[in-house]
Formats: C-alpha cells, structure tokens, sequence
C-alpha cells in the first residue's frame, strides 16, 4: 500500500514539474486521460462532469467542470460541454466523469448522453475525441479503473 502510495505521489510530483515547465499534458489515449484525472476524481462521493479542451495537437488547453450531481448521476448537457470548447477556443474535446461507486461500467444514461455528445459535436465541428468514465481499479470486474467509449467502438 505505502509502494502505490510512493508511486503516485512521484507520478502526481512528475506531472506538476512537466506543467510548471510549460508542457500541456497530451491526451491522446484513455489511459493517459485517466491518469490525469485520477487524482482529480479519486475519492470523490458525488459525480462530476469534466469537459478537457484540446489544442489542434491534443494537447490540454483547460479542464472544466461542468456538472456536480449525486452519489450516482451528474447530468451533463450538450450546451454547457460545447459552450466551454468554444469559451477555450478547442480544437477538440474530451468528456470524462467519475463514478463514485468505482465501477467504471457506464450506464444507460452514460450511453445516451455520449450519443447526444457525438452527434452535437458533428453540428459545431469540434472534435469529440473520447469519453471516459473515471473509476477504480479494484471496483472494476475489467481491473483496468477507466472506461473508455472510444476503446468500446461507440464513438
């Protein structure tokens, strides 16, 4: 426990020195966006709704939280998530959110709200690169602590 502990501190450790040199972290994979939001999500007991803002080389231009909801939903819409794209001037974006209950399994209405998302994205030609559902590893029967609506083939 103290070794995963170490392991994350030096990881949370590297990626502010990387930040305060200037880099933007790249989000070009689900694990990658995992691991920059986890530390953000871990231990959370609400859902919330992040929309990160891409530049045209995916790199992030700014998190935004757009919604916090209850121990199991934070209803996000597709005004709010392309409003902070635009406010940022994005290239591209990417949706993720926690679930709380640490199973990333998305649900019905996790499935919808990406289908609203794709298509919005299709209207004001802005890139919707991924959908990740931030969970845990051990409350994940997969082991692997994220969902990813792009790895699934649903985007």
């Amino acid at each position: 426990m103290k070794g995963l502990q170490l392991v994350a501190v030096l990881e949370v450790a590297r990626r502010v020195a990387g930040q305060q040199a200037g880099e933007a972290p790249l989000l070009t994979r689900a694990e990658l966006i995992a691991a920059y939001l986890h530390p953000v999500a871990v231990g959370l007991e609400v859902e919330k709704f992040w929309v990160l803002c891409l530049n045209r080389k995916n790199r992030l231009l700014k998190r935004v939280e757009v919604t916090s909801g209850t121990a199991t939903a934070a209803l996000a819409h597709p005004r709010e998530v392309f409003r902070a794209a635009i406010r940022e001037s994005a290239s591209a974006l990417v949706c993720a959110h926690n679930h709380p209950s640490g199973d990333p399994a998305p649900s019905a209405a996790d499935v919808q709200i990406t289908h609203l998302l794709r298509e919005a994205a299709k209207t004001v030609e802005i890139s919707l690169l991924d959908h990740v559902i931030i969970g845990r590893i051990r409350a994940d029967p997969l082991g692997i602590g994220y969902y990813s609506f792009r790895e699934a083939g649903l985007m």
